[in-house]
């Protein structure tokens, strides 16, 4: 074989080689799901996660529950029921299943999902049926919007978790 050949034909090679590789880089690093092992809770809808050997912030899409540790806001009405909730169900090390929606980050830089437990329970859903979030929609990510937000209604109609305790 020439010298010519056996170069072109590690060149190929080298090349189906790498795109293999990147391919299913792109493919695990892309995909709208994945598991991910909870770290720590920051308060009612943002948690530390471990996703891919890499540690993310996330925060739970479609739900907003009362603040806790905003660096500008005190505590507001049934921050901390909230929390202790968020905490109680996810706890460390759980595994989660994450889903995405249409933009992957918000401007913090927060990962952006829906969440469920290791036993398929929708958590954000959860969260606002239990009356311990409201519902919080922002273009583009709105998949489950209306269905948030008929929740939000039945809670509030049973005035239960703060709608129960607050004013607003």
């Amino acid at each position: 074989m020439s010298r010519d050949f056996k170069r072109k034909s590690r060149y190929l090679l080298a090349s189906i080689l790498f795109a293999s590789c990147a391919n299913t880089l792109q493919t695990s690093v892309d995909t709208d799901s994945a598991t991910a092992t909870v770290l720590k809770v920051i308060d009612g809808d943002t948690i530390v996660l471990k996703l891919q050997n890499r540690t993310e912030t996330v925060r739970l899409l479609g739900v907003d529950t009362p603040e806790t540790v905003h660096p500008t806001r005190d505590v507001e009405c049934f921050g901390p029921e909230a929390s202790a909730f968020t905490k109680t169900m996810l706890t460390r090390s759980a595994v989660v299943k994450l889903v995405r929606d249409v933009e992957p980050r918000d401007r913090f830089l927060r990962l952006l999902v829906y969440l469920y437990l290791a036993d398929g329970t929708f958590f954000n859903q959860l969260l606002i049926e239990q009356g311990f979030a409201r519902t919080l929609s922002i273009e583009p990510n709105m998949a489950f919007a209306s269905q948030f937000a008929s929740l939000e209604s039945s809670a509030r109609d049973r005035r239960v978790g703060l709608w129960q305790s607050c004013e607003r």
